[in-house]
């Protein structure tokens, strides 16, 4: 264990501690902090082990997997589905383009939109990565019975419906019907 690592149990502890009788829901707060910790822990895993080995992040994994699993796409259809932004897609895209793994191309019929492939590198990267990945994805859930699994996937997919099917009218009710401003990096802007 890394010096200054805190497991889950002592985090929870920790909060309990420090919100006392805040009143706030322990379970739905335990979950969602679970659901954090659980993906950048098997992100993290995977960066620094299956991924490593082929010199690839998680994001750009995702990329190629989407690209990989539905073919030839609108670079702003492959930025929604590997879940980043349009700006975090480019950068990647360039450095898997440099790679040779893939390519860009001019839309056919709209010279303004830009389409992303594989290359026959990156389909043998991809095909050669696949069972490797997957043998961590079975690593990472051994813990779990299969039931567990199902169960475990099952409740996952409906978090991410509740979300995808609520989450814009809510997010619209907590701001005020004001649409929200853009992401900023997180640094302060000159002079302030």
């Amino acid at each position: 264990m890394a010096s200054g690592y805190r497991s889950i149990g002592d985090t929870e502890k920790a909060v309990q501690a420090k919100l006392g009788d805040t009143p706030v829901q322990h379970a739905q707060m335990a979950a969602v902090a679970g659901i954090y910790r659980a993906a950048a822990a098997v992100r993290q895993h995977f960066e620094n082990s299956v991924l490593r080995t082929v010199d690839l992040t998680w994001t750009s994994f995702v990329v190629l997997w989407v690209v990989w699993i539905w073919g030839q796409m609108e670079t702003r259809r492959v930025a929604e589905e590997a879940g980043i932004s349009k700006g975090t897609l480019t950068g990647v895209a360039h450095t898997l383009q440099g790679r040779g793994l893939l390519e860009r191309s001019a839309h056919p019929k709209d010279g303004r939109l830009a389409l992303l492939a594989l290359t026959p590198e990156g389909e043998t990267l991809m095909t050669r990565l696949f069972p490797q990945f997957h043998a961590e994805e079975s690593f990472v859930t051994d813990a779990l019975a299969e039931d567990e699994v199902l169960n475990l996937a099952d409740l996952l997919r409906r978090i991410v419906d509740q979300v995808e099917t609520h989450g814009a009218d809510r997010r619209a009710e907590l701001l005020g019907g004001q649409d929200p401003r853009p992401r900023r990096s997180g640094r302060r802007p000159k002079g302030a």
